[in-house]
């Protein structure tokens, strides 16, 4: 029973809010939902071209995590992320960053490769895909567009 400020029972009051406790846990429940939801979304590795024109590369790189965002995926990108706090032009640091990214390799679900032209890199994630029996998709540009 809801007691007002002074003591009495309050009826009204107590039936108000537990209505509004309700629709506050159903509302919490659904955040919840929705957000288990993607979290438990696969993650996909995404391997594209970063060397050569690496602002180019870049910029097809977001493209492509945004493709595996719009087919309700996770993506890795591990040539978004080290290039900005390591030196890819300082060997030590290259091996490094490479390292890193194949560890993110192993703990995803599947592997998608994006472009035709595969550097050295690519190469390299492709045949740890491979080692590791990670599923691979290959995707062309056009097949971004595709619905």
């Amino acid at each position: 029973m809801f007691k007002n400020g002074e003591g009495y029972s309050d009826p009204t009051a107590g039936a108000a809010i537990s209505q509004v406790m309700k629709e506050y846990k159903r509302n919490q429940n659904e955040t919840w939902r929705r957000q288990n939801e993607i979290k438990s979304r696969p993650k996909i590795y995404v391997v594209s071209r970063y060397a050569g024109d690496t602002e180019v590369n870049v910029l097809k790189a977001v493209k492509y995590c945004r493709f595996v965002i719009r087919k309700r995926r996770i993506p890795v990108a591990s040539h978004l992320i080290y290039p900005a706090v390591l030196q890819d032009t300082v060997a030590s640091e290259r091996e490094l960053g490479t390292m890193f990214g194949l560890a993110l390799l192993a703990l995803c679900d599947e592997v998608w490769v994006f472009g035709k032209d595969q550097s050295k890199g690519m190469m390299a994630e492709i045949a740890e895909a491979k080692r590791l029996n990670k599923p691979l998709r290959y995707y062309t540009e056009e097949a971004l567009y595709e619905r």
